[in-house]
């Protein structure tokens, strides 16, 4: 099978700047450290009061994924002071015998996501009867605040992370709001010639209200704009007979299934 590099090259990109490119004292008091592995990124954030920013991405596409690249990752796990990790890999690209090694190391498979893609200047566009737009600065903290509380993430130096995209290079922060209160919002993050779609959250009572079709179009328009060829996202994959509103939403936006990947968990 042959697959589309850039879709773990954008996310993996992605998840390195929000975690590395938040403000100094932020990144030091969450503990942040980050190796580039093998093609991909290896992300820990010792003091992540949520377990999800430590994770690894982003393997063997550029080169193969061996055990030894995988004995070198869960050392820097070991290292950096984190209780557990995700490693996101791709089936695929899995030396024979891998989930028998894995457990040897202690590591489990879990749950599975996604992967979709698309063309942004063909995304389709999804009425709502709220305002959608960029985030505008002085916003940045309302915007973090909708998006991690929606998340069930607690406000502190997340909120500095998530805020401090607006205006940085490479970010391009929307919301939906009604009157003047930010309801929904998602990221999109530019990396050559590709645009990843994150954090889309919408407050439980806006649900239903077409603010996350809207806010796919809106990001996939201003990635078209950029020069962006190609949109990704990535979503959990639904149980047999299941229902993932996100997957639902990126399918109707024309978004295409690309392949899935599996999360293994590392704990210490």
């Amino acid at each position: 099978m042959t697959y589309d590099i850039g879709a773990e090259q954008v996310e993996a990109a992605f998840m390195y700047d929000y975690e590395l490119g938040m403000p100094e004292a932020a990144r030091t008091r969450l503990g942040v450290s980050a190796a580039r592995i093998g093609g991909g990124v290896a992300l820990a954030m010792a003091a992540d009061p949520t377990t999800y920013w430590s994770k690894a991405l982003g393997f063997g596409l550029t080169e193969p994924f061996t055990l030894a690249l995988f004995d070198e990752i869960l050392d820097f796990y070991r290292g950096s002071g984190v209780k557990q990790a995700v490693i996101q890999l791709i089936p695929a690209v899995l030396p024979a015998g891998f989930a028998a090694a894995a457990a040897a190391r202690g590591v489990e498979r879990g749950t599975t996501w996604i992967k979709l893609g698309g063309d942004p200047a063909h995304v389709a566009a999804t009425p709502t009867d709220l305002r959608i737009g960029p985030v505008p600065v002085e916003q940045a903290g309302a915007f973090a605040g909708t998006v991690l509380d929606t998340f069930g993430m607690p406000a502190g130096d997340l909120t500095t992370m998530l805020a401090s995209t607006v205006g940085r290079p490479g970010w391009q922060p929307y919301a939906a709001w009604d009157g003047d209160l930010i309801v929904a919002g998602g990221n999109v993050y530019l990396h050559d010639g590709g645009a990843g779609l994150n954090a889309a959250a919408t407050r439980a009572e806006y649900r239903r209200r077409g603010a996350q079709g809207a806010l796919i179009a809106a990001r996939a328009a201003a990635a078209a704009a950029a020069g962006s060829t190609r949109v990704y996202a990535e979503t959990g994959k639904p149980a047999p007979h299941g229902h993932n509103p996100s997957l639902a939403n990126m399918l109707k936006a024309g978004l295409t299934p690309l392949y899935e990947r599996e999360n293994w968990l590392w704990r210490r």
